[in-house]
């Protein structure tokens, strides 16, 4: 059942990717990304630690992932223990990334020019609203970046909770249900942000 869930979500998600390519025109340049930023310490940092949580993913992905999509089994042997290897660094990673980019990826309210006007004509604000925010480029990667944030708790704490014997085998099983799934829909956003980054 997972397996045809996984096949199913990943094809809409690069369904969703090809039509986002067509119907939406590229931006050239993320906001608020100067020469200096890339040049600086900070910026370099910020980019190793995007770097090595993106190669953590893509391994935990793959060892998390291959067994159930190519073999439809469940993960065993060597591919758990470099599972299990790459897991807490990616943890670790995850949060320091977490603290150095989420002032980039903070929300404005020109992430929702809609939803001022709304607010403006339910107030009945009596002057028009002026389009001085512009439309956001990265509204998706911010969405994404911040979906990402919230989802690892759950997909961290299911497994490390698992692990312990504190539950009985049913609340074991159901914990690592939550962990598949959740690192289902994690692993659909992360590609969907990645793809958001490489574009602009």
């Amino acid at each position: 059942m997972f397996q045809k869930i996984s096949i199913i979500a990943f094809l809409v998600t690069l369904a969703c990717i090809v039509l986002h390519r067509i119907f939406v025109p590229s931006n050239k340049r993320l906001p608020g990304n100067s020469t200096s930023d890339r040049l600086s310490i900070i910026g370099m940092l910020r980019i190793l630690v995007y770097l090595a949580v993106l190669f953590c993913f893509l391994v935990l992905a793959i060892t998390g992932f291959y067994p159930t999509l190519i073999l439809g089994k469940h993960i065993t042997g060597y591919l758990v223990m470099v599972h299990a290897t790459f897991a807490p660094v990616f943890a670790v990673c995850l949060a320091v990334l977490a603290v150095m980019w989420a002032r980039r990826w903070c929300f404005t309210s020109g992430d929702w020019p809609l939803f001022e006007r709304i607010v403006r004509w339910a107030t009945l604000a009596n002057n028009p609203v002026a389009n001085t925010y512009g439309k956001s480029s990265c509204l998706g990667q911010k969405i994404s970046f911040w979906l990402i944030i919230f989802l690892a708790l759950p997909l961290i704490l299911s497994i490390v909770l698992s692990m312990f014997p504190l539950f009985g085998t049913h609340w074991q099983e159901l914990l690592l249900s939550m962990h598949r799934y959740t690192a289902l829909v994690f692993a659909m956003v992360a590609i969907l942000h990645t793809y958001f980054i490489i574009r602009t």
